[in-house]
């Protein structure tokens, strides 16, 4: 065996056990992960907030992902159990559904921190326009877009023989292909990270300006200078600051492999994809999938209300 082919070979060796050894644990941890998550955000005093309920959608839809895409992914490439490479319905169902959840997630996210600038606003009016109401119809009208936007995928995806007796399940060769490509480069992998930064600089400066505005000089009526705070929103709605800024953080950093390997796929598919180009395909595809099992534990590092909220409901306090 030459040196290349030994090379190749300990690149789908080391695939094969990332999702054979890491996709489980991946798996179980992104479950717990989204469980507890949802419990605490759907608890009384939280759930009334309309940034608990963008993430209450947004772990919803990442449960979803964990039981449906990833799994199906660690079947395929751990186990090389075939679970739709000849059956079309789970072909055209398991690209429905994983690009319609993989886009919902980080929509919601930035649905919750354009809700973060609202709350953070200096103005008392743009305040008031974050509203459970509002967030209930942005969930709705953006679920609904995206479901209609991506039924395309129910129809041009097929079956395909790609080496003798060898079938895989992907999108219809010609236009359709490039299409998908400039959608995936166009859409997850520039405009979804950069709407995330710019929201996110977009409360930061929000909240700067409430800080130095929050300690105000007044003139008493015995001639001295009293100070005067004002802060517009409570401690509750920095907590849900801090959770929406560490989800954006995770979903950038995990998403950061994928982006770039789009972006090479563009490069390289006028000749062809290399057994290099799937390996790093698939690495970045399970990095990527970090980000949908993984908010919780970090919420437990920068929240003090979520600790709370999990030693109140976990040992009844």
């Amino acid at each position: 065996m030459s040196s290349s082919d030994a090379f190749l070979t300990s690149l789908q060796s080391i695939q094969t056990n990332l999702f054979r050894i890491g996709g489980p644990i991946l798996l179980v941890f992104g479950v717990i992960n989204c469980v507890i998550s949802l419990i605490v955000f759907t608890q009384k005093n939280l759930r009334k907030s309309p940034c608990s309920i963008y993430l209450i959608a947004a772990n919803v839809v990442n449960l979803l992902y964990i039981t449906l895409s990833v799994l199906f992914l660690i079947l395929t490439t751990g186990y090389g159990i075939d679970v739709f490479g000849s059956n079309l319905f789970m072909c055209r169902f398991y690209y429905y559904t994983s690009y319609v959840l993989d886009i919902l997630s980080p929509f919601y996210l930035i649905l919750a921190s354009i809700d973060r600038v609202l709350v953070t606003s200096s103005n008392a009016r743009t305040r008031q326009r974050s509203t459970p109401r509002l967030a209930y119809i942005c969930i709705g009208c953006g679920t609904l877009f995206w479901m209609l936007f991506h039924c395309h995928i129910l129809f041009l995806t097929d079956i395909q023989e790609i080496a003798p007796g060898y079938f895989t399940c992907y999108f219809r060769a010609g236009s359709y292909v490039v299409f998908m490509s400039y959608y995936s480069l166009f859409v997850k992998a520039t405009t979804v990270p950069l709407l995330m930064i710019i929201f996110g600089i977009w409360t930061a400066k929000n909240i700067r300006k409430v800080r130095q505005r929050r300690i105000a000089p007044i003139i008493t009526n015995t001639g001295n200078t009293a100070q005067k705070s004002e802060n517009p929103f409570n401690s509750k709605d920095r907590q849900f600051v801090l959770m929406v800024v560490v989800d954006i953080c995770i979903y950038i950093a995990c998403n950061a492999m994928v982006s770039v390997v789009i972006i090479y796929y563009q490069i390289v598919q006028n000749i062809g994809f290399t057994q290099i180009s799937i390996f790093l395909h698939l690495v970045g595809t399970f990095l990527f999938e970090i980000s949908f099992c993984t908010g919780c534990y970090a919420y437990l590092f920068v929240s003090k209300t979520f600790r709370k909220e999990v030693k109140r409901v976990f040992f009844c306090q």
